[in-house]
């Protein structure tokens, strides 16, 4: 919501802008290839219901259409813009190379938070005999209430998708009337694929604590965008952006016999500052 409401901005102030005659304006044309870009800013995450698959020595078992939510770090300077501070946030950052005027390859990572909502209830299928004489048993399409007892789950320093993507831009200027040399509007548009390397947090059936980045999967992305330059090097973008996330290898306590899966499907709002350059 935050990057529609950024980008509707940016549609009213350049058709304003666009309305202005400015005599013998010429826009001096901005050249890509062979720049460098790098960008920093923060995502606002949203996940579909996935279904959590939990497998160790003396328990297998599937929970159906687990709720999930984000984590948003709340505003203020010193939580978004101090340096000792600034990975905290749900955060995106990349850097990446023009190889084509209007194309682009890039690597970064997103930074998301993952949090099971606490304390709902869902549907169990499966055996649990650890001698927890509260929670064993064979399970057929029953009820529980995801207690505090039972699991805790989240990937919370995060849900890390580190990614490459291939991006096209399409200046847009000509849209509006626009022959402004100092500033050009940009839609991005692209694909990407990555792997996730998440610090999981779980607490499990009374199991000690995992608290550890583990290599858990992969994930495929897309994504659009509106990219508005300003005296050619510096940039904001306001990007949307959707993916499919597949971990078959989550970590969930200490002993290697226990571990997770699952899939899902995960939507950003990405707010973005950044800068293109030469190197030579």
């Amino acid at each position: 919501m935050n990057s529609i409401i950024l980008i509707a901005f940016f549609f009213s102030f350049t058709c304003s802008v666009g309305q202005v005659n400015i005599p013998n304006s010429k826009k001096n044309k901005v050249t890509n290839k062979g720049k460098f870009f790098a960008y920093w800013g923060w995502n606002w995450a949203s996940y579909s219901d996935s279904d959590i698959r939990f497998k160790g020595e003396d328990y297998d078992f599937t929970l159906s259409n687990v709720r999930a939510q984000d984590r948003q770090t709340k505003f203020s300077f010193r939580n978004y813009f101090k340096p000792s501070n600034i990975s905290i946030p749900q955060t995106n950052y990349r850097i990446g190379y023009f190889f084509k005027e209007n194309y682009t390859v890039s690597i970064g990572v997103d930074h998301m938070k993952y949090v099971m909502i606490a304390d709902q209830n869902v549907t169990i299928d499966g055996t649990i005999n650890i001698g927890n004489i509260k929670y064993d048993g064979t399970y057929t399409r029953k009820e529980v209430k995801l207690a505090a007892d039972f699991l805790r789950f989240e990937h919370t320093d995060g849900l890390n998708y580190l990614n490459v993507e291939v991006k096209r831009f399409d200046n847009i200027d000509h849209w509006f009337g626009l022959d402004l040399e100092n500033l050009q509007i940009n839609l991005t548009e692209g694909l990407g694929t990555g792997v996730l390397y998440p610090r999981t947090d779980t607490s499990l059936l009374g199991k000690e604590r995992h608290d550890n980045y583990h290599l858990s999967g992969f994930g495929l992305s897309a994504g659009i965008g509106l990219n508005v330059a300003f005296f050619k090097h510096f940039f904001i973008q306001a990007d949307l952006k959707g993916g499919y996330i597949n971990m078959p290898s989550i970590k969930t306590s200490l002993s290697v016999l226990d571990s997770a899966s699952q899939s899902f499907y995960f939507f950003q709002n990405n707010i973005l500052i950044g800068g293109k350059f030469r190197l030579f």
